[in-house]
């Protein structure tokens, strides 16, 4: 983050503090304390090699809270037994948790921008934008992310896409997991807010895809309509490159998407939103969180924007009771998330943002969210009365799941990377940590 120091002084026979803007001054104070004080902290807190025991703290782990310090070694989370019974050493550094809930750092796998700035439309170059989200996202416990590109001309995604690097988090901010692209491979008919002239059909199959994209380096997920590849010959060669497949603005049958699910595809993008609505003779796309035909161990997830907005309370109780291993909460933000109300872009519509939502201009088309990550899981967990260890997994281990990277994100699990969540009673986010090193705290960024 770049802070500029434009506070000027005059001296003559005196001092003119006239010309000081006091205000600005201390903002601009406070934010270079704020980031020495991380920058301290996060060297004090992980050396290199030395053993860290967060203490006076609960933990969430294999499904349970549980009063246990968490261990840290190498950006890496350690079992103490060996370490005590084999190494026979003690922690190098002790850090008093202050009773906070230690969770696993959340993961967003859709988020369109935010703080002014839009991925699909940057501003600036690319990287700034990237960076300026994943900076500012840590104050809400995110850790890792993928920045979701919507549908868009073959120059831009040409343009875009191959400067967007996966990354590893830290200070600078939240790690990139890799992009999602939702689009232009949709149905016309749920665009929503996604310009219509650029939607696009994949009667050439791949093709379509790698000449519309440039490449398929970085991509993480692909969003399409599952009635565009009736063969499934697309989602089956997405897959066998290690992309997942997932399936929105469609206007399917259920039978539709068995048949995608059955060809790879294994996630569902923001459920009930651009899609058709259930329907009981045919629930479309809603029908796979309980479809018996699914394929031996297929598991499918769907993405749910939990604000309040996008789906109703009662609508979200219905997809938790019908599948609650499956639902992955994700934010859809754009580039209002984290500003005042007004006019905004994402990627080539212009958005008026209120105090809750955000529409396309002139109409009632919901158009992304402004919501936070920590902010769906407290609405999750209002609105559909699970227990808190659910209601964070839909924001952790779920998306791991979706991505394949349990082994090193969404747990506390002895091994994976040491980022985590310090949280408060009322489930705010007090610091937040990646590879073992402090990133973000409520108490630095209050200076």
């Amino acid at each position: 983050m770049v802070y500029q120091y434009d506070v000027k002084f005059r001296f003559s026979n005196g001092f003119d503090d006239s010309l000081v803007d006091w205000e600005k001054s201390l903002t601009v104070i406070r934010h270079f304390l704020a980031h020495l004080f991380i920058e301290i902290a996060s060297s004090i807190m992980s050396p290199p090699g030395k053993l860290i025991q967060f203490h006076n703290c609960t933990i969430l782990r294999d499904g349970h809270i549980m009063r246990e310090d968490l261990w840290v070694r190498d950006s890496k989370i350690v079992n103490p037994e060996p370490v005590f019974y084999d190494e026979k050493v003690i922690a190098d550094l002790k850090i008093d948790c202050g009773n906070a809930l230690i969770v696993p750092g959340f993961i967003d796998l859709q988020i369109n921008g935010g703080f002014g700035f839009d991925f699909s439309t940057p501003k600036e170059d690319i990287a700034t934008s990237i960076n300026m989200v994943a900076k500012g996202i840590l104050q809400h416990g995110v850790t890792s992310f993928c920045p979701t590109l919507i549908t868009s001309t073959p120059d831009k995604y040409r343009e875009i896409i191959p400067k967007i690097k996966i990354q590893n988090g830290g200070k600078h901010g939240a790690g990139v997991l890799g992009i999602h692209v939702e689009g232009p491979f949709i149905n016309k008919e749920k665009r929503g807010a996604h310009p219509i002239q650029h939607v696009k059909s994949l009667k050439n199959g791949i093709d379509d895809v790698i000449n519309t994209y440039g490449t398929l380096y970085n991509i993480r997920i692909i969003t399409l309509a599952p009635e565009l590849d009736v063969k499934g010959s697309v989602i089956e060669e997405l897959v066998r490159q290690g992309i997942t497949v997932s399936l929105g603005h469609s206007t399917c049958s259920l039978s539709d998407g068995e048949k995608a699910v059955a060809h790879g595809a294994s996630f569902i993008t923001h459920l009930f939103n651009a899609m058709l609505p259930f329907h009981h003779r045919d629930p479309g796309l809603v029908g796979l969180l309980t479809s018996e035909k699914l394929p031996p161990n297929k598991k499918i997830f769907y993405g749910i924007i939990a604000d309040g907005i996008h789906t109703h309370p009662a609508a979200l109780r219905i997809a938790y009771n019908a599948n609650p291993k499956g639902l992955v909460l994700v934010t859809d933000a754009m580039s209002a998330m984290g500003l005042q109300p007004g006019t905004y872009n994402i990627g080539d519509q212009k958005v008026d943002v209120t105090n809750t939502c955000a529409v396309v201009s002139g109409t009632q088309t919901l158009s992304g969210s402004i919501a936070t990550m920590d902010s769906c899981i407290r609405f999750l967990l209002k609105s559909v009365g699970c227990s808190l260890v659910e209601a964070i997994e839909c924001a952790t281990l779920h998306p791991a799941q979706v991505l394949g990277i349990t082994k090193s994100k969404g747990t506390l699990n002895f091994g994976t990377d040491a980022d985590f969540v310090f949280l408060n009673s009322n489930l705010e986010v007090e610091a937040t940590y990646i590879n073992g090193s402090c990133v973000w705290s409520k108490d630095f960024d209050a200076l």
